[in-house]
């Protein structure tokens, strides 16, 4: 594979800093993948209507990215819950329904698949832990962060340590919701009404999903930032699923971001 064929993720200077502790991470786009058509590129989704054998292809190439072969690539059945799975040393390629991961175990990558919704990895370097959550909408309402954080302590990580980068989601600048989508947002919480700006149409507003992510993060406890890469807007490089649906297409691919533990 040449160097032109491989994949070329985006990285967190803020996760990246952490590559002395052993851990590695990255943010992956659609460059290097084997996909065609509407699909072009590192389409990892296992769920799209993608030939198989090219996303098998394509999730290969994102673990020899991290040095690892393809079964120690972990991910989830994304159900848009705030369910975390726990996964160890003995990983067996099972794909639990859930949102987010965690590890203390070094050579597993977990990774999180979207295509709009927020990815976030998480990496306590200290005490190893690491996590990586998908949270749309639902999983960000719903307490998949949290959830995740309280995950990597059980597993010994400390709060104050935890870093947390949220990755290529689509802005506010692309997310349009109607008047009950925002209702059920701030009887959620009121506070959450500063994540709403009225829109053009009547009734509706644009929401800020990485804005109320990245709040969230910093609300729990730990250290958050974001990329401010919009999935939307940048149709060369990443998947987006509102995109697809405003063009009519049947399908859509999905990109990950994933992190390691690596072997020390």
């Amino acid at each position: 594979m040449s160097t032109a064929d491989q994949p070329r993720p985006v990285t967190a200077d803020s996760l990246s800093a952490l590559t002395g502790a052993g851990i590695r991470h990255g943010f992956f786009t659609r460059d290097g993948g084997v996909s065609e058509g509407i699909y072009q590129g590192l389409n990892v989704g296992i769920g799209s209507s993608d030939d198989p054998d090219k996303v098998r292809e394509n999730r290969r190439r994102v673990s020899a990215w991290f040095g690892l072969p393809l079964d120690r690539l972990a991910t989830a059945h994304q159900i848009h819950s705030p369910d975390v799975a726990v996964v160890s040393g003995n990983y067996d390629g099972s794909r639990p329904q859930a949102d987010a991961q965690v590890t203390a175990s070094p050579g597993i990558i977990l990774g999180v698949l979207t295509a709009d919704c927020g990815p976030i990895l998480f990496a306590d370097p200290e005490n190893r832990v690491i996590g990586a959550a998908h949270a749309g909408w639902k999983g960000a309402l719903g307490g998949v962060l949290e959830n995740t954080i309280d995950a990597m302590i059980a597993l010994g990580a400390r709060r104050e340590k935890i870093r947390a980068t949220l990755g290529p989601s689509i802005s506010r600048a692309n997310y349009e919701v109607g008047p009950e989508f925002v209702e059920r947002f701030v009887a959620a919480n009121p506070e959450f009404e500063a994540f709403f700006t009225p829109s053009a149409k009547p009734g509706h507003a644009m929401f800020d999903l990485p804005g109320l992510t990245v709040k969230r993060l910093a609300q729990a406890g730990v250290m958050a930032d974001s990329l401010d890469l919009c999935t939307y807007a940048a149709p060369r490089t990443f998947f987006s699923y509102r995109r697809t649906t405003h063009a009519g297409e049947p399908d859509y691919g999905r990109q990950i971001s994933a992190i390691a533990i690596m072997e020390e």
